[in-house]
């Protein structure tokens, strides 16, 4: 799934962030614990250059456990940087990100204040909801469609934290190819600009190879081969139009909107191992 594109909005943001960068003492960056690499946004590093930056691996509930280990035992060993997950049922976020951030900071002054923390995200990663949970209300806009953010804030956090928060913004050209597929699986790229089935056809292989007893018992498949899926699945939802047959369109919706939503388990897209080479592959 090659994607070219760098909307306007997306151009503006990066301009901002690179203005701001200067008055911050730490990055937060929040991204998909489905898929950490594929969501993380190469420029951010460019952007921070040697700021401390802690990535919080977001909707971990609805990630493999096994995956979401090997990536923060891989993210902790970089330099300057430190990881944590993170999902709607935690307790505890501020406490956590504030003694994370001391780690990082072990010298800093107390006597500056607040730790100001510019908070950074691809679209739809669940950022905005991030930071409602870090202040305690509803600050921040939340939606669950991409590029809701459309300008900076600033948020004070019980006098210990100011975050600025940040419109999403996406790279450039969106590679390697599978990284567009992953991306858009999650839902941070717009669904008016992928095929649904071609996405569903990538989903159903990934699962095939990866998670083959969560597809079937889902949606109650036997022993099928790849290409009949989305037809037992729109069979077993009923989406069937006059003689039967089945509406593919319909079925690949289906199955993409309970990967998201978790309806097939804790999936995790990609591991570690899946990005040895870095996006050069």
């Amino acid at each position: 799934m090659p994607i070219n594109w760098y909307p306007g909005h997306m151009a503006a943001a990066r301009r901002e962030i690179r203005d701001a960068m200067p008055k911050v003492d730490l990055v937060i960056e929040v991204l998909d614990a489905r898929i950490p690499f594929s969501s993380e946004n190469p420029l951010v590093a460019e952007l921070r250059g040697d700021k401390p930056c802690i990535q919080i691996l977001n909707k971990s509930d609805l990630a493999d456990p096994n995956a979401t280990a090997a990536w923060l035992a891989v993210i902790g060993s970089e330099p300057r940087k430190l990881a944590m997950t993170h999902h709607h049922h935690q307790h505890h976020l501020l406490r956590t990100v504030m003694e994370m951030a001391g780690d990082l900071m072990p010298d800093r002054n107390p006597k500056l204040g607040p730790v100001r923390a510019m908070i950074l995200g691809i679209p739809n990663v669940g950022k905005s909801t991030l930071i409602n949970r870090l202040a305690g209300r509803a600050i921040a806009k939340t939606g669950n469609k991409p590029a809701v953010t459309q300008e900076q804030q600033r948020i004070e956090v019980k006098g210990e934290l100011i975050l600025l928060d940040t419109p999403g913004f996406l790279w450039p050209k969106l590679t390697p190819e599978v990284c567009g597929y992953r991306l858009a699986v999650t839902g941070a790229i717009s669904d008016r600009v992928v095929d649904p089935e071609d996405l569903a056809a990538f989903t159903v292989n990934f699962l095939m190879n990866r998670y083959p007893e969560a597809l079937r018992a889902t949606y109650g498949l036997g022993d099928v081969p790849p290409d009949q899926v989305l037809e037992g699945i729109g069979r077993r939802r009923g989406f069937l139009g006059k003689g039967g047959v089945v509406d593919l369109h319909k079925a690949a919706d289906r199955l993409i909107l309970d990967l998201r939503a978790g309806t097939l388990g804790r999936i995790s897209l990609e591991t570690p191992a899946d990005w040895h080479g870095g996006r050069g592959e």
